[in-house]
Formats: C-alpha cells, sequence, structure tokens
C-alpha cells in the first residue's frame, strides 16, 4: 500500500478486549484505516455510512450473533466479510459461507495469516475491481454468462453482474477450467480453501447450492453443475 493510496477501511467486530486491540494495533501498522466495536448493533448503518471495506467479524458475539450479522450485511452490502470462528464451529463456519461470508478464519489464528487472508480479499473488493479493466483473457463466456475473472463478477444473460464471494468464484472458476471432467470433493476442496480441512467438511457442497441458484441451475435438473454422485462435481456447460 503506497501513500498515493487511499487505505482500505477495516471494521473489527469482537467483543474481546484483548483480541480487538491487538488486531487493530497490527492492521494500523500495516497501513490501514481501522475501526472498532465489540457488538453488532447498528452494523450496516456503520457500514454504509463510513464506507467500510471489510469486516472482521467474531460469530461468538453477545446480543446479536455473527451469523444473524452476516445475513443482514449481505442483504444490504457487498462488503468484504471474514469471520472469526472457533475451532469446534464447523457447523457455522459452513452456514456462514452458505450466508455469504468471503472467508472465514479459526481461532487461534496469527495476524499474519489474518493479514494475509485481509489483503487477498480486499484486493479483490476494493482496489482491483476500481482500478482496472478486464482483459479479454480475464472474461469467460458460458451460454449468455460471463465469468469476469480479474474482478471476480458474474455477468448474467439478461444484464447485469453480481460479484461472488471468494470461496464461489474459487469453486466455479476450478470446474469451468477443467469442463467435463469430474472434480472430486478433495480436489475442489484444495482449489478453494488454502487451508487445512476435515474429510467431513461439507463446504464444496454448500458452494455448489449457492452457485446452482446463481446459475439459476436446478438442483434436481442441473444443467451447469452436475453431480457425479459419489465421485464429485462436473462443469457441462458449453464454454465460449
Amino acid at each position: 500500500m503506497t501513500s498515493a493510496t487511499k487505505p482500505s477501511h477495516i471494521l473489527i467486530v469482537e467483543d474481546d478486549f484483548a483480541s480487538r486491540s491487538l488486531l487493530v494495533s497490527y492492521f494500523e501498522n500495516e497501513g490501514y484505516r481501522v475501526s472498532e466495536t465489540d457488538h453488532g448493533e447498528s452494523l450496516i448503518q456503520r457500514v454504509l455510512d463510513e464506507r467500510i471495506d471489510l469486516v472482521l467479524l467474531d460469530i461468538n458475539l453477545p446480543g446479536k450473533d455473527g451469523l444473524s450479522l452476516t445475513r443482514e450485511l449481505r442483504a444490504h452490502s457487498k462488503v468484504g466479510i471474514i469471520l472469526v470462528t472457533s475451532k469446534g464451529d464447523e457447523i457455522d463456519r459452513i452456514v456462514g459461507l452458505e450466508l455469504g461470508a468471503d472467508d472465514y478464519v479459526t481461532k487461534p489464528f496469527t495476524p499474519r495469516e489474518l493479514l494475509v487472508r485481509a489483503k487477498n480479499l480486499l484486493w479483490r473488493v476494493t482496489d482491483h475491481a476500481d482500478n482496472q479493466q478486464p482483459q479479454g483473457d480475464d472474461l469467460i463466456h458460458f451460454e449468455g454468462w460471463v465469468l469476469d475473472c480479474s474482478r471476480r463478477l458474474l455477468g448474467q444473460p439478461a444484464g447485469g453482474s453480481e460479484r461472488l464471494p471468494e470461496g464461489e468464484f474459487k469453486l466455479l472458476n476450478a470446474l469451468i477450467s477443467r469442463r467435463g471432467q469430474v472434480l472430486s470433493r478433495d480436489q475442489l476442496m484444495d482449489a478453494i480453501h488454502d487451508r487445512e480441512w476435515t474429510p467431513n467438511d461439507r463446504s464444496v457442497d454448500v458452494l455448489v447450492g449457492r452457485l446452482r441458484k446463481k446459475l439459476n441451475d436446478s438442483p434436481l435438473d442441473p444443467h451447469f453443475i452436475l453431480t457425479a454422485h459419489g465421485a464429485g462435481y462436473m462443469f457441462a456447460g458449453e464454454i465460449g
């Protein structure tokens, strides 16, 4: 981040004072503009009014929890959302992704790990989307749809587009890049997660469901993302 670049604005939502203070100090030292709160009240209004680029959101908050806040945020804003979860919260992590979170980190984590995830997400949410025009090689066309890989946008045949959360984009890109091939859940997990994952992690199935909904792909008779029972998933759409 250079001095000529307006710093991204990060909001840390964490009720533990020590953890919150550590993260605030760490991100400020990295040159970001940082705000903080220990609760989720009026979070949507604050995100909109203060032009927040990224929310680091603890799931286990007093009052309204992080999952409820994720649902509300995603209904009103395309702000980047990274959930902070406990090690045993696998179901919560999956639900969080389903509700529209972009990424998650599991406690205990190092500030450095969170910084890397935040940088990657902010690059897609703000700088790269605002400052670059898509190149031909960044656009994938399939049956009227357009996947803009540089900006992580899914363009619809009828017009309009939406920014895909990190996991959805990685999964769709992986499937399209191997069109006609069945990719196992293990292969897809490797494509969407640069972290350790457990064999019973259902993130892939959650993300496939979300993508099918956005592609108007019926789960009972899908056209684009086919299920190979017991094997994985395959992209069957015509590209080009």
